[in-house]
């Protein structure tokens, strides 16, 4: 595997930093773009000292089946220039559609998926129903508005805390939920400053329709130990999509794509983070992926 630095230029010309993983041998080869979740996150899924290191372990095992991958660092992050404090929901969509384009304009890259996890997974349903895309992977998505999400997140997170602390989390994601009305792109929440562009862009988007346009193969894949998206709506998903899909609910499997076989709680975030991502999730997603990108580069 051979990494190569790639400059996007985003539809305001800001040229967003990021990695182009080409698999050994000649081309063209099939290729995906990798989105990650919400956050000040880089290419490789990471925000200072909560690393996911999800991009490393997707672009490998991609590029041992052939596959190429690209990710990169958000506005504000790593070598991205800009303010993610002023970076709406909106503009990472644009952003990830104008690294779509990026990939499948070079000549080294055949057919080209999109894989997201998380925020990333919303922005691949929107990038599902673009023409040229011929494969969507949907890690840890939902299928609803942002904020009945962010309500089924907070009445999740909260049973999963000792009981003094859940009128807190529930008072914090009433907080956020405010921020829905006009206001500021940057407000304080707790002292601390917060997107509310973000926020506001982010709860009243509905993923339902971006869902019912698609009509490639589709893979779904949510934790049943997943606290912030409910493992639920794997079967909205598969009746909203148009082309074919396939949803798999995994045991033991959490948010962060870890698997921990004890009560579902953010508590344990730090230590899921101690471990490489799930090596069955990799395979079944990198095995997927070769299949269906194979499948449409012989039609």
């Amino acid at each position: 595997m051979q990494n190569l630095d790639l400059t996007i230029n985003a539809s305001d010309d800001t040229p967003l930093a990021g990695t182009l993983s080409m698999p050994d041998g000649a081309g063209p080869h099939p290729a995906v773009l990798l989105l990650h979740g919400s956050g000040r996150l880089d290419r490789d899924g990471n925000a200072g000292r909560l690393r996911q290191n999800l991009g490393p372990a997707l672009a490998e095992s991609l590029a041992r089946q052939g596959i190429a991958s690209l990710r990169y660092d958000r506005r504000g992050v790593g070598a991205s220039p800009g303010d993610w404090l002023a970076t709406g929901f909106a503009d990472n969509r644009d952003d990830a559609a104008a690294a779509l384009d990026a990939l499948a304009a070079r000549p080294d890259i055949g057919s080209v998926g999109v894989v997201g996890h998380s925020e990333g997974a919303l922005h691949a349903m929107a990038l599902g129903s673009r023409p040229g895309v011929a494969a969507v992977v949907l890690l840890a998505g939902f299928a609803r508005t942002g904020e009945d999400a962010l309500r089924w997140q907070a009445e999740a997170v909260a049973r999963g805390l000792p009981a003094p602390l859940r009128p807190l989390a529930r008072m914090a994601v009433r907080r956020v939920i405010r921020l829905k009305s006009p206001g500021p792109d940057v407000v304080r929440v707790a002292g601390k400053p917060m997107n509310a562009r973000w926020t506001r862009e982010m709860l009243g988007h509905d993923t339902r329709s971006d869902l019912a346009r698609i009509r490639v193969p589709v893979l779904a894949v949510t934790g049943e130990k997943d606290v912030q998206v409910d493992p639920d709506d794997l079967r909205q998903i598969h009746a909203l999509v148009q082309g074919s899909a396939e949803v798999r609910r995994v045991p033991d499997l959490t948010h962060l794509l870890r698997r921990d076989p004890g009560r579902p709680s953010i508590l344990f975030y730090p230590r899921q983070l101690r471990r490489p991502v799930d090596d069955e999730l990799v395979r079944t997603t990198t095995t997927w992926l070769a299949r269906t990108l194979a499948g449409t580069e012989q039609e």
